[in-house]
Protein backbone atom coordinates (compact mmCIF):
# COMPACT_ATOMS: atom_id res chain seq x y z
CA UNK A 1 0.00 0.00 0.00
CA UNK A 2 1.20 3.53 -1.03
CA UNK A 3 1.47 6.17 0.78
CA UNK A 4 -1.38 7.65 -1.34
CA UNK A 5 -3.70 4.73 -0.61
CA UNK A 6 -6.52 4.23 1.67
CA UNK A 7 -6.55 1.59 4.50
CA UNK A 8 -8.52 -1.28 3.17
CA UNK A 9 -8.70 -3.10 6.76
CA UNK A 10 -10.89 -0.28 8.12
CA UNK A 11 -13.39 -1.57 10.40
CA UNK A 12 -17.47 -1.09 9.39
CA UNK A 13 -20.18 0.77 10.50
CA UNK A 14 -21.68 -1.95 12.44
CA UNK A 15 -18.39 -3.11 13.66
CA UNK A 16 -17.69 -0.10 15.20
CA UNK A 17 -21.18 0.39 17.01
CA UNK A 18 -21.33 -2.95 17.68
CA UNK A 19 -17.75 -2.59 19.28
CA UNK A 20 -19.21 0.41 21.15
CA UNK A 21 -22.09 -1.32 22.08
CA UNK A 22 -20.06 -4.62 23.99
CA UNK A 23 -17.42 -2.26 25.56
CA UNK A 24 -20.58 -0.91 27.40
CA UNK A 25 -21.65 -3.93 28.66
CA UNK A 26 -18.49 -4.69 30.06
CA UNK A 27 -19.74 -1.31 32.50
CA UNK A 28 -22.07 -3.90 34.22
CA UNK A 29 -21.37 -5.22 37.38
CA UNK A 30 -23.97 -8.37 36.43
CA UNK A 31 -22.25 -11.68 37.32
CA UNK A 32 -24.35 -13.70 34.71
CA UNK A 33 -25.45 -11.61 31.96
CA UNK A 34 -23.69 -8.18 30.56
CA UNK A 35 -25.93 -6.34 27.92
CA UNK A 36 -24.74 -3.19 25.78
CA UNK A 37 -26.46 -0.83 24.14
CA UNK A 38 -25.12 1.81 21.78
CA UNK A 39 -27.84 4.42 19.76
CA UNK A 40 -26.40 6.57 16.90
CA UNK A 41 -27.88 8.87 14.35
CA UNK A 42 -28.65 8.37 10.74
CA UNK A 43 -25.11 9.78 9.87
CA UNK A 44 -23.49 7.60 12.24
CA UNK A 45 -23.25 10.08 15.16
CA UNK A 46 -23.21 8.71 18.49
CA UNK A 47 -26.00 9.73 20.78
CA UNK A 48 -26.40 7.37 23.88
CA UNK A 49 -25.01 4.40 25.02
CA UNK A 50 -25.92 1.96 28.42
CA UNK A 51 -25.66 -1.30 29.59
CA UNK A 52 -27.54 -3.32 32.38
CA UNK A 53 -27.59 -1.71 36.11
CA UNK A 54 -29.31 -0.72 38.93
CA UNK A 55 -31.07 2.86 38.86
CA UNK A 56 -28.75 5.63 39.81
CA UNK A 57 -29.02 5.81 43.82
CA UNK A 58 -29.54 2.30 44.22
CA UNK A 59 -26.08 0.98 45.16
CA UNK A 60 -25.16 -2.38 43.92
CA UNK A 61 -23.47 -3.63 47.00
CA UNK A 62 -27.24 -3.32 48.72
CA UNK A 63 -29.48 -5.03 45.90
CA UNK A 64 -29.01 -8.21 44.87
CA UNK A 65 -27.57 -9.71 42.09
CA UNK A 66 -28.73 -13.36 42.20
CA UNK A 67 -31.27 -14.35 39.16
CA UNK A 68 -33.03 -17.08 42.06
CA UNK A 69 -35.64 -15.98 43.75
CA UNK A 70 -34.55 -16.78 47.47
CA UNK A 71 -37.33 -18.18 49.39
CA UNK A 72 -39.58 -17.83 46.57
CA UNK A 73 -39.33 -14.16 46.96
CA UNK A 74 -39.30 -11.99 44.16
CA UNK A 75 -38.30 -9.35 45.96
CA UNK A 76 -34.48 -11.47 46.57
CA UNK A 77 -33.67 -11.24 42.80
CA UNK A 78 -32.21 -8.92 40.57
CA UNK A 79 -34.99 -8.89 38.06
CA UNK A 80 -37.41 -6.64 39.75
CA UNK A 81 -34.45 -3.96 40.03
CA UNK A 82 -32.40 -3.76 37.08
CA UNK A 83 -32.45 -1.65 34.27
CA UNK A 84 -31.95 -3.24 30.84
CA UNK A 85 -29.08 -1.75 28.65
CA UNK A 86 -31.37 -0.12 25.76
CA UNK A 87 -33.51 1.50 28.35
CA UNK A 88 -30.54 3.28 29.91
CA UNK A 89 -29.50 4.34 26.64
CA UNK A 90 -32.71 5.86 25.96
CA UNK A 91 -33.16 7.43 29.33
CA UNK A 92 -28.85 8.88 29.05
CA UNK A 93 -29.95 10.42 26.12
CA UNK A 94 -30.10 14.44 26.44
CA UNK A 95 -30.19 16.07 22.88
CA UNK A 96 -33.67 15.51 22.08
CA UNK A 97 -36.23 13.29 20.10
CA UNK A 98 -34.33 10.24 18.47
CA UNK A 99 -36.70 9.66 15.92
CA UNK A 100 -35.17 7.82 13.22
CA UNK A 101 -31.89 6.59 15.24
CA UNK A 102 -30.49 3.20 15.36
CA UNK A 103 -29.58 1.14 18.22
CA UNK A 104 -26.68 -1.59 18.26
CA UNK A 105 -27.52 -4.26 21.08
CA UNK A 106 -25.67 -6.95 22.19
CA UNK A 107 -28.87 -9.08 23.06
CA UNK A 108 -32.13 -8.91 21.53
CA UNK A 109 -34.52 -6.31 23.76
CA UNK A 110 -37.78 -7.79 26.00
CA UNK A 111 -40.75 -6.50 25.26
CA UNK A 112 -40.60 -3.72 28.06
CA UNK A 113 -37.64 -2.53 26.21
CA UNK A 114 -39.39 -2.89 22.45
CA UNK A 115 -41.68 -0.83 24.04
CA UNK A 116 -39.01 1.90 24.85
CA UNK A 117 -37.24 1.64 21.64
CA UNK A 118 -40.83 2.03 19.40
CA UNK A 119 -41.78 4.98 21.67
CA UNK A 120 -38.61 6.99 21.17
CA UNK A 121 -38.81 6.68 17.21
CA UNK A 122 -35.82 4.39 17.10
CA UNK A 123 -36.17 3.26 13.26
CA UNK A 124 -33.61 0.47 13.20
CA UNK A 125 -32.09 -2.68 15.33
CA UNK A 126 -29.43 -4.41 15.18
CA UNK A 127 -28.65 -7.21 17.68
CA UNK A 128 -25.90 -9.32 18.16
CA UNK A 129 -27.66 -12.28 20.25
CA UNK A 130 -30.70 -14.00 20.11
CA UNK A 131 -30.82 -16.50 22.68
CA UNK A 132 -34.17 -15.85 24.12
CA UNK A 133 -36.18 -16.33 20.50
CA UNK A 134 -38.31 -18.58 21.81
CA UNK A 135 -39.51 -16.68 24.84
CA UNK A 136 -42.88 -14.93 25.24
CA UNK A 137 -41.46 -11.42 25.90
CA UNK A 138 -39.17 -11.78 22.64
CA UNK A 139 -41.73 -12.99 20.90
CA UNK A 140 -43.78 -10.27 21.79
CA UNK A 141 -40.54 -7.75 21.00
CA UNK A 142 -40.83 -8.97 17.59
CA UNK A 143 -44.33 -8.61 16.93
CA UNK A 144 -44.38 -5.21 17.97
CA UNK A 145 -41.18 -4.03 16.62
CA UNK A 146 -42.93 -5.62 12.96
CA UNK A 147 -46.61 -3.76 13.81
CA UNK A 148 -44.09 -0.75 14.33
CA UNK A 149 -42.20 -0.88 11.18
CA UNK A 150 -38.81 -1.60 13.45
CA UNK A 151 -36.56 -2.70 10.94
CA UNK A 152 -34.29 -5.49 12.75
CA UNK A 153 -31.52 -7.58 11.58
CA UNK A 154 -28.70 -9.54 13.40
CA UNK A 155 -25.34 -8.26 13.23
CA UNK A 156 -23.03 -10.55 11.18
CA UNK A 157 -18.92 -10.87 12.85
CA UNK A 158 -16.41 -10.67 10.84
CA UNK A 159 -14.21 -12.95 12.82
CA UNK A 160 -12.11 -10.46 12.80
CA UNK A 161 -10.15 -9.80 16.23
CA UNK A 162 -9.95 -6.32 17.49
CA UNK A 163 -7.86 -5.88 20.63
CA UNK A 164 -8.08 -2.80 22.81
CA UNK A 165 -4.59 -3.37 25.49
CA UNK A 166 -5.81 -0.21 28.15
Amino acid sequence: MSENEKRSDYISWDEYFMGIAELSARRSKDPSTQVGACIVSSDNKILSMGYNGFPKGCSDDIFPWTRIEVDHDPYNAKYVYVTHAELNAILNYRGGSLEGAKIYVTLFPCNECAKAIIQAGIKTLVFREDKYADTPSVRASKRMLDAAGVRYYQYQATGRNISIAL
